[in-house]
């Protein structure tokens, strides 16, 4: 695990500070023993699931007995205040009050099983099978104590706060943090979601995430909806997962939040298995499997998605690429991330699909990420930003008059692209992760819709360029942002002697670190090959 500190005063990455997430999380972790960090996943974010809607509901009865309702075990009158119906053998109480008992897996098994039972939205989303010999019954215990005293979901100040949604997001990255590659497949870092939420500024219509994970890029949109005068149920939410644990996760994550959302009826992938075939996004956000060589591309060469070029059997990058365009309603927006390889490659026929693409003048912006963003790998990674109008025509992109709800107007970008290369911006929080800051989540995003608007935009050698068409054909189709944004301008070094030293000592270590990583794996690939 990623050396943390021990005050709950710890600080995100984000600029918000850390309390009882971070203090459940450390308390939680002790409890864990033997199990790996992607089996107590399911275990721990399914009990403060439990706790939640078990706190609210106790909070509604509270209130039906307090006013003298005569039957305050009618299930109706939790379901008009959109609260889930919890059975009696299902109350938190329940559990406990029975959680040093050797029967407490069993019990948290019914308790799973009645609520799916009684809440058909809820139906095979919630982990289970608590009962297994390989749980250490008393830790399971130590953990409903813990969660127990920990936290009042339901208390005001821990609604006004969404100490939940900080809870169950913060525990998401801690795991990712700890599975590494594995556990980095569904969760793409907070910091990394907003750029994409804040350039796209999705505040009204469809939203479409692919491969959505645990559900981050939906939770993000709601939150900037919220943010600027919105309200949930302006987006319509369509998502599809193939993994069944990370299908559950999403479903609970946007249950937690209030969103009603389409990820399907069962786990499927995307490619076979498109379970929103006719959808014509508002928006697509999506972070896919980078480089993903075993997608089936060999049985899909025909298929009607391909519009700009057949995709290499070896790797999906540019299969994804042509599903989310084929997605996009007629003024719709993508956003997402792909490996940095996407950008400049022209192996299998990735560079001709990409140039396509190009002059059919759908790419809008490219960003260049800074590494060591990602818990599920080192390879550098960036942003794209695709559109099918760059018109404009005195309406935001979608096709709505501008409001102080709303965009600004954007003006004619037709044969023009922004690049924008962040590749020195984030700070290191421990000795192989970097995040990005409010303050270069802003910078990014600003300059985006300066560029888009024209409105006090203007290019900064080193970090941002509008580039036309021809350029792009002159540097043969590549979209690497360093290719077109110049060298920054060299400015008087006024960092003090002790600061830099400490930063640039602190990067080394990294890099040393990452080094005798890469060195293992390199060793032992070689003496696998030898035993063969």
């Amino acid at each position: 695990m990623a050396d943390k500190k021990k005050s709950s005063k710890a600080q995100n990455g984000n600029g918000g500070t850390l309390g009882i997430e971070n203090e459940l999380w450390e308390a939680a972790d002790k409890l864990r023993g033997h199990l790996d960090a992607a089996d107590y996943k399911s275990v721990v974010l399914g009990l403060i699931f439990l706790k939640y809607i078990s706190d609210l509901f106790e909070q509604v009865r509270a209130r039906v007995e307090k006013e003298g309702i005569d039957d305050p075990e009618d299930r109706d009158v939790y379901l008009a205040e959109r609260v889930f119906w919890v059975p009696k053998e299902a109350r938190w109480k329940n559990l406990q009050d029975n959680a040093k008992q050797e029967n407490i897996g069993n019990l948290i098994d019914a308790a799973m099983e009645s609520i799916e039972k009684d809440n058909p939205t809820l139906k095979n989303m919630l982990p289970g099978n608590y009962g297994r010999a390989t749980l250490d019954k008393r830790r399971l215990g130590d953990l409903v104590d813990l969660v127990s005293n920990k936290i009042n979901f339901a208390d005001e100040e821990s609604r006004k706060q969404d100490t939940l949604g900080r809870v169950y997001e913060y525990f998401l990255s801690q795991f990712a943090s700890q599975e590494g590659r594995k556990g980095g497949e569904f969760y793409t870092p907070r910091s990394v979601v907003r750029v994409l939420v804040e350039m796209l500024s999705p505040y009204k219509g469809r939203v479409f995430d692919p491969c959505c994970g645990s559900g981050g890029m939906f939770v993000q949109s709601e939150k900037f909806v919220e943010a600027h005068g919105g309200k949930i149920g302006d987006l319509s939410v369509y998502g599809q997962e193939s993994n069944p644990n990370t299908f559950k996760l999403a479903k609970m994550n946007l249950a937690i939040r209030g969103i009603e959302g389409d990820l399907g009826k069962v786990p499927e992938d995307s490619f076979h298995h498109d379970q929103h075939p006719d959808l014509k996004a508002d928006y697509v956000l999506a972070n896919p499997p980078f480089n993903m060589s075993d997608w089936g591309g060999d049985t899909l060469r025909e298929d009607k998605r391909w519009k700009y070029g057949k995709p290499p059997v070896g790797n999906a990058n540019y299969a994804w690429v042509q599903h989310f365009i084929h997605h996009l309603s007629p003024n719709g927006t993508a956003g997402f991330v792909l490996a940095n390889g996407s950008m400049s490659s022209n192996t299998s026929g990735e560079g001709d699909i990409r140039k396509a693409i190009i002059e059919d003048d759908l790419v809008d912006c490219m960003v260049a990420l800074p590494g060591q963003l990602f818990y599920s790998t080192q390879i550098p990674v960036c942003l794209w930003f695709l559109t099918r109008n760059k018109v404009g025509a005195g309406l935001d992109d979608h096709g709505l008059k501008s409001s102080k709800d709303r965009p600004a107007r954007t003006r004619n970008r037709k044969g023009e692209t922004l690049f924008v290369d962040a590749r020195k911006l984030g700070t290191l929080t421990d000795r192989v992760h970097r995040d990005l800051s409010n303050e270069d989540i802003a910078q990014i995003a600003d300059t985006y819709h300066k560029w888009k608007e024209g409105k006090k935009y203007k290019d900064e050698a080193g970090f941002c360029k509008s580039v036309t068409l021809k350029e792009i054909q002159e540097q043969g189709y590549m979209l690497t942002p360093g290719r077109y944004v110049g060298a920054a301008d060299v400015e008087e070094d006024d960092e003090p002697f002790e600061k830099k030293m400490a930063r640039l000592t602190k990067e080394l270590e990294a890099q040393f670190e990452e080094s005798d990583k890469l060195e293992k794996a390199i060793r032992a690939n070689l003496k696998n090959l030898q035993s063969k």
